[in-house]
């Protein structure tokens, strides 16, 4: 997997696995603002990996997916797991069209892990997005600016 650290943000034929999601490592390279050694972008991006994606410090973090070429979307599925700090999260999913200039937001989410009884949340989208430069994940871990770092589960599109 191609992927560099950044600093935090202010049409080909899709490869799929065999669940129909796209194989992120061969379209396109990765961007985090920040990784943690023991869960690299790798474990939420690609299957067959548990432990997932984890910022190396505290507050809002970004990962991005560049394509190398343009994409189309039709769905894009999002799982956090939270099993010990009880925290409001946000995440906003952006996207960069091929030749455009700016961002645009696509959704934002808010979502409470209160542990034990709700650790987990996934989200689900169907989207229909054409010719996709650029896909972005930011995610605020803690609403309240506490030092929770940020972590996702899993990542997948199609």
């Amino acid at each position: 997997m191609r992927k560099r650290l950044v600093s935090p943000i202010a049409q080909g034929c899709p490869v799929l696995d065999d669940q129909g999601w796209l194989d992120v490592a061969r379209l396109a390279r990765v961007e985090v603002t920040s990784e943690d050694t023991f869960h690299p972008i790798e474990a939420a991006l690609e299957p067959g990996h548990e432990s997932g994606w984890r910022a190396a410090e505290p507050g809002e973090q970004a990962i991005r997916l560049l394509f190398d070429r343009p994409e189309r979307l039709t769905r894009v599925r999002l799982l956090f797991i939270e099993p010990d700090t009880p925290r409001t999260q946000e995440f906003v999913l952006r996207w960069v069209p091929s030749g455009g200039r700016s961002i645009r937001d696509i959704l934002r989410q808010q979502w409470t892990f209160a542990p034990p009884d709700t650790i987990r949340e996934v989200e689900d989208y169907r989207v229909d997005l054409a010719n996709v430069a650029v896909l972005e994940l930011a995610i605020i871990p803690d609403r309240s600016g506490g030092g929770v770092r940020a972590s996702l589960a899993q990542w997948r599109i199609a």
